[in-house]
């Protein structure tokens, strides 16, 4: 390929990365918002975030794009450049199966914490910051490692509004040289590298979390418990 078609490659990485790093950003604060409103105690606030989970949860990442971006501006009079359609739309949509890692991993912290914030007289609020999400939050990291390079490979789907993510710039250079093969296998690889180095860095924050959580007790050195020797009252036999 020529200088010019790579640099086109290149703007497309720049956009996909910042498409990943906002929608992420999103995706994280619903996670956490309708994840905690899943375990709250009122019913109304668990039906709400149940349905919202539901509601996105089991609709088209790509409908939903074609809604935020094509549908919605008509009815409401307004429109949202390409890049924050895009965000809304898979914030929004992948944010419905990170809230349930964090309904998943709060509910399994052991409720023996809980009962003790209680009897500490923490209010719900304290006990979900104190104890149960300090807890919970390094067992959420390998699913939401996951979650993160689908929504990778989810940032493809915006190329329908014409947005010059990675897989735009790449259907545009296929078409300048009429070679697939080529440049399809340039496109595999530069997600595969952008999602072996969020898989690193994911890794990296998973063991600094739970660097000092759940310790194992320290060992004592083994002792040999003596039982004393019977003494034979009335004469050895």
């Amino acid at each position: 390929m020529t200088s010019g078609l790579w640099e086109l490659v290149l703007q497309g990485v720049w956009v996909t990365v910042q498409l990943l790093f906002f929608s992420a950003l999103l995706a994280t604060a619903v996670s956490f918002v309708i994840g905690v409103g899943r375990t709250h105690r009122l019913w109304i606030v668990r039906f709400l975030a149940g349905f919202y989970t539901e509601v996105f949860r089991g609709t088209s990442a790509l409908v939903m794009i074609f809604w935020v971006f094509f549908v919605l501006p008509p009815a409401f009079g307004w429109q949202l450049v390409p890049m924050w359609a895009g965000t809304l739309a898979l914030g929004l949509t992948y944010g419905a199966y990170g809230s349930e890692i964090v309904r998943g991993a709060l509910a399994a912290v052991d409720p023996a914490q809980k009962e003790g914030g209680i009897a500490l007289s923490f209010t719900p609020w304290q006990r979900m910051k104190l104890i149960l999400l300090p807890q919970a939050v390094p067992e959420m990291i390998p699913p939401f490692s996951n979650l993160l390079i689908e929504l990778l490979k989810g940032t493809a789907l915006v190329s329908i509004m014409g947005m010059g993510d990675l897989a735009f710039s790449g259907n545009l250079v296929r078409l300048a040289l009429q070679e697939s093969a080529e440049i399809y296998t340039y496109i595999l690889l530069i997600y595969f590298v952008i999602a072996f180095l969020l898989t690193r860095v994911m890794r990296g924050l998973e063991k600094k979390l739970k660097a000092g959580v759940g310790k194992a007790p320290v060992r004592k050195p083994d002792t040999e418990l003596k039982r004393p020797e019977a003494t034979n009252v009335g004469g050895a036999v």
